[in-house]
Parts: C-alpha cells; structure tokens; sequence
C-alpha cells in the first residue's frame, strides 16, 4: 500500500542539532514526516511548490518554514528551473531545551513558537532577508557552545516575528486550536467533536453564554475568522486528512465531513487549496512511496 515515508535523521543522542548545507540541481525527495522540528532555507527556489500538511504553496526565489513534529512536509521541483538551488536544513529534537527551560519567561516566543510549528510556519521575505547572515554564519560554524547559542538567536529573531504565517489547518495536523479564552475553547471543541453534523449558531452561542449576536463579535474578534469559516476550516481539514489517508470517494468524504452538497464542497475545495480534491489527492499520492 501507499505510505508517506517516516524519516531517521543523522541526529544522535549526543547532539544538540544536525545542519546540513548543501547546493543541489533539483527537489527530488518524497512527502515525509519524522518527530524533530525542522527548520528549511531555501534559495533560487522561485517556481518550486512547497508542500506542509494541507497547505500546498509556490514560492518565490526564497522560502523559510519551520516544521513541527510528526507533520508531512517536501518541497517539490514544479515549475522551478533555477540552478543551484541552496538549501539549509536544521533538525534538532523537542527535547533539545526541555519543557522546565522553554518555560522561563524570556524563552515564551520560542516556546510559542514551536507550538505553532505542529501545523507549519512560514516566514516573510523581510524575516528571511534579516535572518538570512545569521543563517549563513552558522552553517560555515563549527560544532561547539558557539553554534548553539547562533540558534536560539536565530530561533529568537524568528519568535518574534508577528507577521510569520501558520500553514496547515488544525483539523488535518490533528492540532487542537487553541485560544486564550475559555468561551472560544469550549466552542472550538464542540465544533471540533460535532463537525459532521449540523453546527447551528444558536447553540454555539449558548455554550459560551452569549446572544448569538455578541458572540458572533466576540469569535470574530478572538479568531479572526467567522463563525462560518471556522467550520468550514475544521471540516475541509478533515476532508483533506481523508483524501490523503483513505482511498474513500471525493463524495462519500464530502457527506461525512459535514458538507451536504458535493458542487458547494468543490467549490469551497478549490478556493481554499487552489485545486481539486481529486488534484490534492494526486499531488500526495505522487509523493508516497509502495510498502
């Protein structure tokens, strides 16, 4: 059967991280998943597609994403033509700082940080050109105290980013949402036990004990989503995870998800993922390999 592939990285027990830097003619390794975090440069990349959970995205000459444990990910030749491309990739375990380090105040935008990475994230070209010294500075290091410290400084310089952008859905990385509030919490777990389902707006608002006009502000305010869109996020998330996974039909997929008409799925499919279900699924299934 077709199967993503499960990667062993080169990092042992002893080491702090793996760094590798290398110039290559094409992106040629299949869709994989493997337990460390991941952080990806690349350059003269323009035309490539990068491919993180449900979220399939072409780049431009330069990329940087960071990539959380257990969540499928590859870069993938597409339209791009450009000779070399570079690429630096650090992996290192999420044991690396330990949750009593990640902890302290001064490392909550890491801590943050990584946490966001379960679903991916991506960073602007004005993050990627500041960071790209620091980058290129520690790939040329040697192993030692040094090279760590060049990191976190890196990974600091990259917590703090506002602007960074979250890739794949909540629902296909099997991430639960999660909000400061615990009105938004309660709502986001209803919908995400009851996405199959009809979801109405009335009985959302009386979990979080509001008129359903104060709480359709008040979700819009601590989401930046709709109500509508949320769901319709959760349910596409898992209609993804399915075409992936499943060899069920496009319409048995839209029916359990939640959706109950096939032409409105499609539709919501191809503006969300810029392609179709049945595209989607050829796009993974390209990737993984016979087992």
């Amino acid at each position: 059967m077709d199967k993503i592939i499960t990667e062993i990285t080169p990092l042992s027990d002893k080491d702090c991280f793996y760094l590798v830097d290398r110039y290559k003619d094409a992106f040629d390794f299949p869709i994989h998943r493997h337990d460390e975090f991941e952080l990806n440069f690349v350059a003269h990349c323009e035309g490539a597609r990068r491919i993180v959970g449900d979220s399939v995205v072409e780049l431009g000459p330069y990329d940087l994403a960071l990539v959380g444990h257990g969540i499928e990910h590859t870069w993938e030749q597409h339209r791009c033509t450009s000779k070399p491309i570079r690429e630096i990739t650090i992996q290192f375990s999420s044991m690396l700082f330990g949750s009593i380090f990640l902890g302290k105040n001064p490392l909550s935008s890491i801590r943050n940080m990584l946490n966001d990475s379960s679903k991916g994230i991506s960073f602007s070209m004005e993050t990627i050109m500041r960071v790209y010294s620091r980058l290129d500075t520690l790939a040329k290091m040697d192993s030692g105290f040094d090279r760590l410290i060049g990191l976190m400084t890196i990974l600091h310089e990259l917590s703090v980013d506002s602007d960074y952008h979250i890739l794949s859905s909540g629902a296909f990385a099997n991430v639960e949402m999660s909000a400061d509030s615990r009105r938004i919490q309660k709502v986001q777990s209803y919908i995400n036990a009851n996405y199959r389902d009809e979801i109405r707006l009335e009985a959302l608002a009386s979990l979080a004990g509001m008129t359903m006009t104060a709480f359709s502000r008040f979700f819009k305010l601590r989401t930046g989503r709709t109500i509508s869109e949320y769901i319709i996020d959760v349910r596409l998330g898992h209609a993804v995870r399915l075409l992936v996974d499943t060899t069920r039909s496009v319409a048995e997929i839209c029916f359990d998800c939640g959706f109950n008409n096939i032409s409105h799925f499609n539709r919501l499919f191809k503006k969300k993922k810029n392609c179709t279900p049945k595209a989607f699924r050829e796009l993974y299934k390209r990737h993984k390999v016979l087992v």
